[in-house]
Formats: structure tokens, sequence, C-alpha cells
């Protein structure tokens, strides 16, 4: 178990506090009641779905293509873990697309994903498993296959720690990449490039918080809880610690702000962290904006397309003085597909029908340029907006029937800066294309920065 310093330590117990008196969101609930319903929901998927299915297929009562597909099933039901996006689910459809042996991808998989007696084995699965993972991907580009459909090495902890923990709940925590950047940006620890050897680790400064922990709250907790904490902090990248707490036995507490002033933490610059603020019509932003000659609109919008450039696509701005035209376009030409945009700065969310007709002329017209101009193959429609009113489903129909789009995507504004955060810290992993970002708005409906974090893995 590693050894935190006395000040690692309570800087974790301070992250711990600012989750649990997280107030409420829209909706009444607090994070750490719906964690606490998630948690019941995950135990019951377990012990009645997940853990008979493991033990069949791991026994050869089920085959691997029924495995696989099964798996898909349960967690397109039931979104407790974020199997389905690309470290998962993903990650395990092209793992069997390109596997030239079948038989040998069933036996490496089951030597992998059966739960391990202890961390040196546990080590060992991950490294052998790696090293096949590798080879296969290697097979598959020498045989003329893409890049980007070969399963990726650093998807590995994830998608085999996912099955552990459900065999092992109490022993085995899910290799998270929010927790890993949570961590590091903590500064708890810092990963190598032994992807086993970090598993360990990170398992560790799961074990020891577990502790410290329990110790601050005065109650027993467990690795989901930890991995809670880690989750609510990685959604807020660009926000500070709360000052207040609650303790079981009284009201809120006024914490001390510390008198040394941290560093930033953050990778998110300035001008991306600020969209959440702009979204809800902040009254100093709108002050602010004015001030420089510009309205909050305008400002949101500017920041949108920066967000746009800095995750690597062709960003261009319209919206005021060009007529009716959307906000902006960004375009990524690898792929052959475009994002046709709006900003909506709204304190109380976005209603769809608010001006339907008008967006689907506009997208009628981008369109045809796009696909004039470009070998676009689709286009996707994006509102950015600090969230939505429940009333979109019979606009975003009319939509699809109605223009060139293939999806639309309501994006709420901590979600463009989520996916702003996880191209900057690894850039070159994750791409434009379908193995990353495009898969984001492959989905019509609203997208949030949770989504974002555990379709990305």
């Amino acid at each position: 178990m590693p050894e935190l310093t006395e000040e690692q330590r309570r800087r974790a117990v301070e992250v711990m506090w600012e989750y649990l008196n997280a107030p409420a969101e829209p909706g009444g609930v607090t994070p750490v009641h719906a964690d606490e319903a998630l948690d019941a929901a995950r135990v019951q998927v377990i012990e009645e779905q997940l853990k008979p299915l493991l033990a069949d297929y791991l026994e050869g009562r089920i085959p691997l293509s029924e495995f696989k597909s099964t798996v898909d099933g349960i967690n397109k039901r039931h979104e407790h873990w974020g199997f389905k996006g690309i470290k998962g689910q993903m990650f395990f459809n092209l793992a069997f697309n390109v596997a030239g042996d079948l038989a040998e991808l069933d036996a490496e998989l089951k030597a992998a994903i059966a739960v391990p007696a202890n961390e040196d084995i546990a080590r060992s699965r991950l490294s052998t498993f790696a090293r096949y993972i590798r080879r296969i991907g290697e097979e598959h580009v020498e045989a003329g296959g893409s890049k980007q459909g070969r399963p990726q090495v650093g998807s590995v902890p994830f998608f085999v720690t996912y099955f552990w923990q459900i065999q092992d709940r109490d022993t085995w925590p899910i290799y998270y990449t929010n927790g890993v950047n949570v961590m590091t940006d903590l500064n708890l620890w810092q990963p190598s490039e032994d992807l086993a050897d970090n598993y360990i680790r990170f398992k560790g400064v799961h074990e020891e918080l577990v502790v410290v922990f329990s110790e601050a709250r005065g109650r027993a907790l467990t690795l989901y809880d930890v991995e809670h904490v880690f989750w609510y902090r990685g959604g807020k990248p660009y926000k500070g610690a709360k000052a207040e707490r609650e303790d079981d036995e009284g009201p809120a507490a006024v914490v001390e702000e510390p008198t040394v002033v941290r560093l930033p933490d953050s990778y998110v610059p300035p001008i991306i962290a600020v969209l959440p603020a702009m979204a809800l019509n902040d009254p100093a932003l709108a002050e602010a904006a004015k001030a420089s000659g510009t309205s909050l609109d305008r400002a949101f919008e500017k920041s949108i397309n920066a967000a746009f450039t800095i995750l690597g696509y062709a960003s261009k701005l319209l919206g005021q003085g060009q007529g009716r035209v959307p906000d902006g376009v960004a375009q990524d030409l690898d792929n052959s597909y475009a994002i046709i945009w709006d900003g909506k700065v709204r304190a109380d969310g976005y209603s769809m029908g608010t001006d339907d007709r008008t967006m689907r002329e506009y997208i009628t017209t981008q369109s045809r340029e796009l696909k004039k101009r470009s070998a676009i193959r689709n286009i996707y429609y994006v509102v950015i907006s600090s969230s939505f009113q429940e009333d979109y489903d019979d606009t975003i129909r009319m939509v699809k029937m109605e223009t060139d789009v293939s999806e639309v995507c309501l994006l709420e504004a901590d979600a463009l800066v989520a996916m702003v955060d996880a191209k900057l810290r690894d850039p070159l992993q994750l791409s434009l294309g379908p193995d990353g970002l495009q898969r984001l708005f492959s989905n019509s409906g609203v997208l949030t920065s949770r989504n974002v974090r555990e379709i990305l893995g």
C-alpha cells in the first residue's frame, strides 16, 4: 500500500467533503444520494446478471460471441459503469474483429478476466493480455487494416478490471481514466509507462483512501465511495473545492481556506472554463462582456469556437452579421464529417421548439454548402447550452427527417469543457474519428459531462 503524505491525505479529505456537501442537482437529488441509488442498482445487476453470465463464460457453458453480445446488452440496459464506451465494449468489439484466431482470443480473454488471487497474479495477467492485444493490433495493421480499427493497448486496464470488480468489488477497483486524472491532479500519484504496475498502485491509493475517508467520515466506506469522490471531482476540472462542509451532527461548518495558494491543476484554459457560467447567463459575465464591447451571446459563441479549434477541428465562426446561418461549423475532413453548431445562453435551459423552423432552414442550406465543398459523409447538428428542457424528442425527429443531419446532439456546456479536458490530457490518443470524439455525436439527445467521461473511458 502506498504511503500518502499528511498533506496528500488532507487534500483528498477536502475533496471528499466537497463531494459530500454538493448541492442537489436539477431534479432535487444530491450527488451522494444519486450514487447511493447507483450502488444499489450496480449490486443488483452484478448479482442477478453479470456474475452468472461471467461464470457461464469462464466455465465454458457459453461461447465467446454470445458472451460479448450479452455483456453489451446488459450494459446498454444498465449504464452503471461506462462499459459501453471506447475502452469497454468498443475495445471488445475491435479485439473480436481483428483477432485472426478466435479460439486464441477466447483463451487469452478467459485467462485475463478471471479474478486474480493476489496482486502479483493481477500484474502478470494485465501484462500478458496487453502483449496479446498489441500483437493482434500490429498484425491487423500489417495486413492492411487501419490503425483506428485496432484495439488500443491503453484500454486493457479498464476493460479487464471491469470484470474483476464484478467478481470481487471489495478488492478490485475499476481503472477509470477519470480516477487516474483526479489522482494525478491532486498529486496523489503519477502513473508510469508500465500499465500493470500503474493499476496496482492505483488500487493501493484507493485502498488507503478507503481508510482515510472512513476515519474522516466516521463510518465505514468502500471502494465505490472513493470512486464517487473522484467522479465528482473529475466532473469539475475547472472549479476549486467548496469552502463549506456538513457534519452528521450539525449544520454546515465553515472550513478555513488554506493560507497557501495552490498551483492550478486544470488542463482547461480560461476561455473554455468559463463556458458553463456563460451558458447560465451569469450576470457578472454579462456585464464583463458589455464592458468589453460585445454581448454575452457572442462571447459564448467565440468560446465554443475556441473549444472546437482546441479539439482539432477546422472550425469557423459564423452567426452575427451573416444572415440566417448557424453560429458555427466544425469539420474533420480526415473522417468525412462536419458539425453544424449553435450556442444558446439560457439560465433555465434551452427549449428546442423555440425556433425549430429557422433551424431546419439554415441546417439544410449549410448542409448543401458543406457537401458541395467537401467530401462529407456525416453531418451532426449540435446545440450547446446550460441544460435542455425535456421537450426535444419531436423536434429532433423532425430535424432528422427533413434535413441531411445524421444526429442531433444537445451538448451541455459542462460536457464541451470535459471534451477539451480529455483532449488536452491525451492529445495523441484521443482522435476525432469513430474511435474518439465522433462517437460522442453518434447518438441524438442530451450529452452531459458524465456521458463524455464514460464514453471516453
